[in-house]
């Protein structure tokens, strides 16, 4: 994919799987919803969650959202690189404010509240690509 398409493809409202270190070298995996912050890749999880532990302790991280359901329609982006911890209230809200408005519908002043109480307990990650891979199988026109 190009650029614009990698930026158009994750603008979608898709789900990314996300992987860090564990304590011990293996992998921890998990899927989460996700937003922006700033035009960055970013989402919010539990301060006490797995993932937070060890993005501590290690940031590097690996990020895939992936779509189809057959070959001929596979479609994805890897994102890898460094996954900062956010610790700023205000950055967190406006990651889980971009959430709720991706999955969700529209952010309104109810949905402010509900944002605020759940992102009280929450923490943001900001995910520093240092490196996109990308690939769209729709473009092979079904020869592979």
């Amino acid at each position: 994919m190009s650029d614009a398409e990698v930026e158009e493809y994750l603008h979608g409202r898709h789900t990314m799987n996300v992987a860090s270190y564990n304590h011990d070298g293996t992998i921890h995996l998990v899927a989460m919803w996700y937003g922006f912050l700033d035009g960055v890749p970013a989402f919010w999880t539990y301060g006490k969650s797995q993932k937070i532990l060890n993005l501590r302790r290690d940031p590097r991280i690996t990020c895939l959202v992936e779509t189809g359901d057959t070959y001929d329609q596979l479609k994805g982006v890897e994102l890898v690189g460094r996954g900062t911890v956010l610790e700023d209230r205000t950055e967190i809200e406006r990651i889980g404010e971009d959430v709720y408005g991706r999955y969700f519908g529209e952010f309104n002043d109810a949905a402010a509240e509900g944002v605020k109480a759940t992102g009280a307990k929450r923490l943001g990650v900001r995910i520093d690509v240092e490196k996109a891979v990308s690939w769209d199988h729709t473009k092979l026109g079904g020869t592979y």
